[in-house]
């Protein structure tokens, strides 16, 4: 920390390489509140999603890239893993080769600190590209690369950027979709195992929790409220 300032923070910060940003964040807070360094990153405060929610699109999209085999295998489990499992695009691009774990039957991925089992055909797919991985710097590699999405340079992933690009072509809006997902999953999932399996802090996982709660109780509240209103007109 003595000899790292802030431009050259600020900079790592804003590399499409960068890893661990969070957990780094935290670290760095951590060393400036105990006077061992005088950089800082602040601290980003959730305010719930930016975008309108659309799970009829999500669940369209991902129809799509579980059937339709003329799309790249890697696009497809990147879209799903967004789609189904609320992976932004900056957790995706960072998953290696051991985080999948393939076996005869099953095929379990690590989000978070508990495994995922994958269904069928996600599962395939998670197959496919993990024994097929492709990008422009394993081209006359000597040895696989560690990445399940390869970058263009060696040794580095995909950056966020292009697979950020890529999502959208499939017409996925990462930012709306991972919104979308983490509503929807955060009213069938408790929080806690929600923050365990898809690798989130805890207190997001609560806060979705909150939001996506709240949310359906007023959509209820409206229905009802319409349904009463019909029957009254019908009367």
């Amino acid at each position: 920390m003595e000899t790292c300032r802030q431009a050259n923070l600020d900079q790592w910060l804003t590399d499409d390489s960068a890893t661990y940003r969070h957990t780094a964040g935290h670290f760095v807070r951590w060393a400036r509140a105990n006077k061992l360094t005088t950089v800082h990153v602040p601290a980003v405060r959730w305010h719930g999603p930016t975008q309108p929610l659309d799970d009829e699109h999500r669940w369209n999209v991902a129809r799509r890239l579980l059937h339709d085999d003329t799309l790249k295998p890697e696009d497809r489990l990147a879209g799903l893993l967004l789609l189904l499992y609320a992976q932004g695009p900056s957790a995706i691009h960072r998953l290696t080769i051991e985080d999948v774990e393939v076996g005869a039957q099953k095929v379990r991925l690590h989000l978070g600190n508990a495994p995922v089992q994958l269904p069928e055909p996600v599962a395939q797919l998670a197959r496919t590209v993990a024994a097929n991985r492709k990008g422009h710097a394993t081209i006359g590699a000597l040895a696989p690369s560690t990445w399940l999405f390869p970058g263009g340079q060696p040794g580095r992933p995909i950056s966020t950027t292009q697979l950020t690009q890529r999502l959208n072509n499939l017409g996925i809006r990462p930012n709306q979709a991972r919104s979308t997902a983490l509503f929807q999953l955060a009213t069938e999932i408790p929080a806690a195992i929600l923050a365990r399996t898809l690798g989130i802090h805890t207190d997001v996982a609560v806060a979705w929790q909150r939001l996506s709660a709240g949310d359906w109780a007023n959509y209820a509240a409206e229905v009802s409220s319409r349904t009463t209103t019909i029957k009254e007109s019908s009367s």
